[in-house]
């Protein structure tokens, strides 16, 4: 009962903020970046609880936790340094500046601005429509064990309310609800991830004693050495650091991360942002991998041969009060309705403004993208719910897969002509293309022909790090052996770094 009354006060909470945000969703701008006037805090939070989803929480902090113990935590390090701090400090600013200079509200619209091709704005569209939807549908999967232990209703029924309600407040109130939203997310899971963790560790003698016990596991299968699960790096050190890779430094190049660099206020907000995020980053990430690097000492609770990995994070919960059962249950479903907005609003957007307009709709209208925008939205969650729905109810393994990939494509397609395009006036065009489609048919291939894949290749986690990682080198690459762009609309573009602003003497010295 106390979980119940929790869940539609939550519920009540998060239509309440839709509704009374429709007065900042009366324009294009307005509804996608909520007038490029959005605070350091909602920004931070927006950006963290997009970051941070049920896929984190229960399938990667449990998976990893499992394969890497305690140092499992370097994951949630990395997503905090990399992830959030990197990223504020090298892509904040520049893309703050360079897609308001450039009237661009997408990525795909920025690279097509940028680069002065429709081609490539068209085919950033494509690539986001399809690998967007799959990610979106994964957003689900977190629930289902943790909603069959706290209520006796059926796993459907959460997935549609969880979509309902979702679209009800983003279609209301655009981007200014979902980052209001995601600020209240954001506050719940920074307070139950802490929570948790103390109630977890306390059930198993506190903090040293846990420690003591993992030092104790030992599964020859994974390492013969003594204590590996307790030890700095873990028993696969290589693999940890391919997933640190892949779940840091892909967010560069995920368009609903990226975005939120194009609401942002003005420099206070950047510089607070960054902090704001990074801590947010340190206490969530941080806190739900280590969290999952103590669930080797529930192992007589859960069989991962035969329940999977998701089934590590949920029996290490099943001991909880109802109160706490309650605060988790809100807790990822917070973590999945914050990155699931974000998600659709990136995809209808993206659909809207860079496919559609002026491609199959000519001379589109402000009205006209509004309402293309909210039915898409619709038409969007509904398509993610279809998905959870026929792979909780069936065996079909493939949109499984395909969710896998799907972070690796966007953020090896997109990440390497994003960053090389907002500081380099050299990147060309085809160096973009390059990247597209590498990033893609890798991760495309990695799932039908796997088996083909050099050993290094055949995970999915492996195959998007290397993706990004090749970007960054094919990018300047490529550009250096093809056609150059046109010198005068690349001074043009980059102008925008070099506008004259007074600051007050604190900021900068006088001569």
């Amino acid at each position: 009962m106390l979980q119940l009354i929790a869940l539609l006060l939550y519920f009540a909470v998060m239509v309440g903020i839709g509704i009374y945000c429709r007065k900042h969703a009366t324009d294009v701008n307005g509804f996608v970046l909520g007038g490029r006037s959005v605070g350091p805090w909602l920004t931070a939070f927006a950006y963290g609880t997009s970051y941070f989803s049920a896929v984190i929480f229960v399938g990667y902090a449990g998976q990893f936790g499992w394969k890497f113990g305690i140092a499992s935590t370097w994951i949630g390090i990395g997503n905090a340094v990399i992830g959030s701090l990197m990223a504020w400090v090298i892509l904040g600013r520049r893309t703050r500046i360079m897609t308001q200079h450039l009237e661009s509200a997408t990525m795909p619209d920025f690279f097509g601005k940028r680069f002065q091709s429709r081609g490539l704005k068209i085919g950033a569209s494509a690539i986001i429509f399809i690998f967007l939807i799959p990610y979106t549908a994964s957003l689900y999967n977190g629930l289902s064990r943790l909603f069959g232990m706290a209520f006796n209703i059926d796993y459907s029924v959460c997935i549609i309310l969880m979509a309902v309600l979702t679209a009800v407040y983003v279609i209301a109130g655009g981007y200014m609800a979902t980052a209001i939203n995601d600020f209240i997310q954001g506050l719940i899971m920074l307070v139950g991830i802490v929570t948790v963790i103390a109630a977890v560790l306390n059930s198993k003698g506190g903090f040293m004693e846990a420690l003591n016990g993992l030092a104790q596991v030992e599964d020859a299968t994974v390492s013969s050495t003594p204590g590996v699960f307790n030890s700095f790096f873990g028993p696969d050190p290589l693999g940890l650091m391919f997933v640190v890779i892949l779940t840091s430094l892909g967010t560069w190049g995920l368009p609903q991360m990226v975005q939120k660099f194009y609401a942002i206020k003005d420099e206070s907000s950047i510089k607070k942002g960054t902090i704001i995020s990074t801590m947010f980053a340190v206490v969530v990430a941080g806190g739900c991998y280590f969290l999952g690097g103590f669930g080797r000492l529930f192992s007589d609770q859960v069989d991962v041969a035969a329940e999977g990995y998701d089934a590590i994070i949920p029996a290490m919960l099943s001991g909880l009060s109802p109160l706490l059962i309650a605060l988790v249950v809100i807790l990822v479903l917070s973590a999945s309705m914050s990155t699931l907005s974000s998600l659709v609003m990136a995809s209808s957007s993206t659909l809207t403004i860079d496919f559609l307009k002026d491609t199959v709709i000519k001379n589109m209208s402000e009205k006209k993208q509004l309402l293309c925008m909210r039915v898409l939205i619709v038409v969007f969650i509904a398509i993610s719910a279809v998905l959870a729905l026929i792979q909780y109810r069936s065996s079909i393994t493939f949109i499984a897969q395909l969710m896998g990939i799907s972070w690796g494509a966007l953020a090896g397609a997109f990440l390497a002509p994003f960053l090389y395009g907002l500081y380099w006036k050299k990147t060309t065009k085809a160096a973009c293309w390059v990247s597209f489609l590498f990033g893609t048919l890798l991760m495309v291939g990695n799932m039908l022909f796997r088996s083909s894949y050099p050993p290094i290749l055949q995970s999915p986690i492996n195959a998007g790090a290397i993706a990004m990682l090749a970007g960054l080198v094919l990018v300047p690459l490529v550009s250096l052996f093809t056609k150059k762009p046109d010198r005068q609309l690349v001074e043009e573009t980059f102008a925008c770094y070099n506008v004259k602003k007074e600051v007050p003497q604190k900021t900068a010295l006088g001569e």
